[in-house]
């Protein structure tokens, strides 16, 4: 088999009307491929790349919220939960620790004694009627010391909850401060995915 000596034509400007039309989308993806393949190995995996927790970022993520009693929250052995950043799903002292972390990332906080939840507020702890319960909940339902009720919030946006403390005629005592306040405690993340 004999093999044309002659080098291929030049890619000069005034040489390129001569060549095969179908040539020109072969070149254009070798020079794309060579040009890309300039990167290195490392490039794509660099954290520098990854996307970044930012104060409105929707997260994928696996936590675990644990104090002096153990594990309060725990969803590394479960499906990931999804949350938004500054929509209150998170306190706020738990949202300013996950801000700057990247995408895989995994992390442990120690949230000082009050810092997630705040310092126990003795005016969140309230009587309230069995006349009112019964407006704002089901009529005739009766309430157990340490049962967490939920109750509908005053403009209507959501629910907020208080725990029973104690019962007397006519009416149950309510500790509507958060269960965690005033505690010590660790917040273990593994970020899964970032959105802005």
């Amino acid at each position: 088999m004999n093999l044309p000596l002659n080098p291929p034509p030049s890619l000069s400007p005034s040489s390129t009307s001569s060549l095969d039309p179908n040539l020109k989308p072969t070149l254009t993806a070798t020079l794309t491929a060579t040009e890309t393949s300039t990167l290195t190995p490392n490039d794509s995996l660099s954290t520098s790349m990854q996307p970044i927790v930012g104060q409105n970022s929707f997260l994928t993520l696996h936590y675990r919220l644990s104090g002096p009693s153990g594990d309060v929250i725990n969803t590394f052995n479960e499906k990931p939960a999804t949350l938004s950043l500054g929509a209150g799903e998170l306190s706020p002292a738990m949202e300013q620790r996950l801000i700057g972390l990247s995408q895989g990332q995994k992390a442990t906080f120690s949230l000082s004694k009050g810092e997630a939840f705040g310092v126990h507020n003795s005016e969140m702890v309230q009587w309230v009627s069995e006349d009112l319960l019964a407006r704002i909940g089901s009529p005739g339902e009766t309430y157990q010391v340490g049962e967490v009720v939920e109750f509908p919030a005053p403009n209507g946006q959501g629910t907020y909850a208080g725990a029973v403390k104690a019962l007397r005629k006519g009416e149950v005592l309510f500790d509507f401060n958060h269960p965690l306040v005033d505690q010590e405690l660790t917040f273990e993340v593994h970020i899964i995915g970032i959105l802005e």
